[in-house]
């Protein structure tokens, strides 16, 4: 999961897939983490993308660390669309990803976006 492992833990989800490993959440959770850590967050959303094409449960873990890389990529309006995208499938929105959403919007200047988060977090 260290920030230079995200192209590894890509090609081992390939790997397990041609290997006819299934692939579940914890898997998916692993990659999108790795690619977190790694600054990916569009590799973070290709792997969302890939899990609910599969019908692979998207769980809160897994989505906060697709926000927080959208915050660590300045991808604030990505990092939005993933907390309607979470609500909408029903996936608990907690502390950690909330806090990663309001930090995203300070980054990219949002602060309008930052305080409705805050105020919604607090309801």
């Amino acid at each position: 999961e260290k920030g230079g492992q995200w192209d590894h833990a890509l090609r081992l989800l390939v790997e397990m897939a041609s290997a006819h490993v299934e692939l579940n959440t914890i898997t998916y959770s692993a990659a999108v983490s790795a690619c977190e850590k790694g600054g990916q967050w569009d590799q973070a959303l290709r792997l969302l993308v890939e899990m609910t094409s599969s019908h692979t449960e998207l769980n809160t873990i897994t989505c906060s660390a697709a926000v927080s890389a959208c915050e660590k990529g300045g991808q604030w309006d990505q990092a939005l669309g993933l907390l309607v995208e979470m609500a909408s499938a029903h996936v608990e929105l907690n502390t950690i990803t909330y806090s990663a959403a309001v930090s995203a919007c300070e980054k990219g200047g949002q602060w309008d976006q930052a305080l409705r988060l805050l105020v919604e977090m607090a309801s």
